[in-house]
């Protein structure tokens, strides 16, 4: 992976993490809420697992190969 690339991927690992902890914050603050729409709940929990998984894998994107 060149700098470019590696450059990109660790911008869209940030904008990722980023979403992810805002995503935490904001189904606190529906939890929190009197009358919680657990709909939108599960939606942002699963929202917040697809952006892990996508964080997992640009993670290990950056892990440069090792021959065998």
């Amino acid at each position: 992976m060149d700098n470019g690339a590696t450059e990109e991927v660790v911008s869209r690992l940030t904008r990722l993490r980023r979403e992810h902890r805002d995503l935490d914050e904001e189904i606190l603050r529906l939890l929190a809420g009197i009358q919680a729409d657990e709909l939108s709940v599960k939606r942002l929990k699963k929202r917040k697992l697809w952006l892990k998984d996508c964080i997992a894998r640009l993670e290990s994107a950056l892990i440069p190969d090792e021959p065998a």
